[in-house]
């Protein structure tokens, strides 16, 4: 019953327009003060704990190293290199977003901050070439879901900070579904394309100009490079490396492409802070709510609940898809991550799910949830950049959420798509 009272609490604040770490601290803490049994410090304690994880400390830098190279406009670096060889197909310029999309999702580890930078950039260029502009606003929002699954991802260093899973594992099984995601889509827009006869279409490819833009496009190419291959050679932890590539994106835009500033990178760092301290405030709540479920034993009983229904791991599976695409409707990814994960992962291991599998499925219904209305932060981005409503966004999506749906499909029930880079 105290759950129950404390769930309506929680829907109740979030309705009336509470911050949902804010909403959670409140109805935990309330939660702990109910429990004589259970000391006041025991709140300060659990919070504090939460975010003394070294994994947390790659946020702040990854957060920097995407908002540089978003104010530093690397977009249109990519865009030129991409488009001088892909701008002889039809739908060229669609095409080569989405390209842009897959390279700046391998350094933003942000879904938002993807969609502001490639949107900000490219909506225009895609006006004058006679693009719908619903089709153009849903191209980045679409595009811009791969900076959940491609690494750096900052879902997955949350999900490894919570459950307790190596980051840089957690790295490299997003590595071959966020190739096959962008395999898809890259399919679905020259489908969509081709049926409507969008975009222009230039004579031949630009030889020269991919020649001559390459040197300039080099180091933003370089990034992921650095990012993964240091990861994944065992150079550097995700939370080194994210320190590492926060410094050469500052050195990339200041001194090579000299896009920026120095007083530019004092503003870009005290906005990247704020964006940091947020996911902070969330993970501080989260744990709170975690702390009372364990307490009460919730996770126990739903263990237990599940054994008498006698419950297999593919049912597990839609049933977990299920409900976390129902709480993507109203729910950030962050708020989702830390409010199931505790819940979810329990439960799957049980079952003899991969966990490392569980979390790449969890990331995939994360990607989803940015694109679904009422709360999908995607659209609401493409919305004001594109200045169209909210629905005109999300019926330009609608061709796109298919095929994220089929991929998220594919992902859950072939787990070797995930786990066959750490065999």
């Amino acid at each position: 019953m105290t759950l129950f009272v404390a769930l309506a609490g929680l829907l109740g604040m979030l309705a009336l327009g509470f911050h949902i770490a804010v909403t959670m601290g409140l109805v935990s803490s309330a939660l702990v003060l109910s429990m004589p049994s259970v000391p006041v410090t025991v709140i300060a304690q659990t919070a504090f704990q939460s975010i003394n994880s070294y994994p947390l400390m790659a946020i702040p830098m990854f957060i920097l190293m995407g908002n540089v190279m978003t104010r530093g406009n690397i977009v249109g670096v990519l865009i030129e290199l991409i488009g001088s060889i892909v701008r002889c197909i039809r739908g060229g310029l669609a095409i080569t977003v989405m390209l842009s999309c897959i390279f700046f999702a391998a350094v933003s580890g942000s879904s938002v901050g993807s969609a502001a930078a490639i949107g900000s950039a490219t909506i225009e260029g895609l006006k004058r070439e006679k693009y719908p502009v619903k089709f153009s606003a849903a191209l980045v929002a679409v595009g811009s879901t791969l900076g959940l699954m491609i690494p750096p991802s900052l879902g997955f260093i949350l999900i490894g900070s919570i459950v307790g899973i190596p980051v840089d594992k957690l790295f490299i099984a997003g590595i071959v579904p966020g190739l096959m995601e962008a395999t898809m889509l890259l399919l679905t827009t020259m489908f969509v394309v081709r049926k409507n006869g969008y975009g222009e279409v230039a004579s031949k490819a630009d030889l020269k100009g991919f020649v001559r833009s390459t040197p300039k496009a080099a180091g933003a190419i370089t990034m992921p490079v650095l990012v993964l291959g240091s990861i994944y050679l065992g150079i550097f932890t995700p939370t080194e490396v994210s320190a590492v590539a926060a410094g050469y994106a500052i050195v990339l835009c200041v001194f090579v492409y000299q896009t920026l500033k120095w007083k530019d990178i004092w503003s870009i760092s005290k906005d990247s802070l704020l964006q940091a301290t947020m996911i902070f405030a969330v993970v501080l709540g989260g744990s709170l709510i975690g702390f009372i479920l364990a307490r009460m034993g919730a996770t126990a009983q739903l263990i237990g609940f599940m054994e008498r229904l006698d419950m297999e791991p593919w049912q597990f599976l839609l049933l977990a898809n299920a409900v976390l695409m129902v709480l993507g409707m109203f729910l950030d990814g962050v708020a989702m991550i830390v409010l199931t994960a505790p819940l979810l992962f329990p439960m799957a291991t049980h079952l003899g799910i991969d966990p490392i599998h569980f979390a790449v499925i969890m990331v995939a219904n994360v990607e989803i949830a940015t694109l679904t209305p009422p709360i999908g932060l995607n659209l609401f981005v493409m919305s004001g950049i594109a200045k169209i409503p909210v629905e005109s966004v999300a019926k330009g999506v609608m061709p796109y959420y298919l095929t994220r749906v089929a991929a998220l499909g594919l992902i859950t029930f072939v787990p070797a798509i995930s786990l066959i880079l750490l065999k």
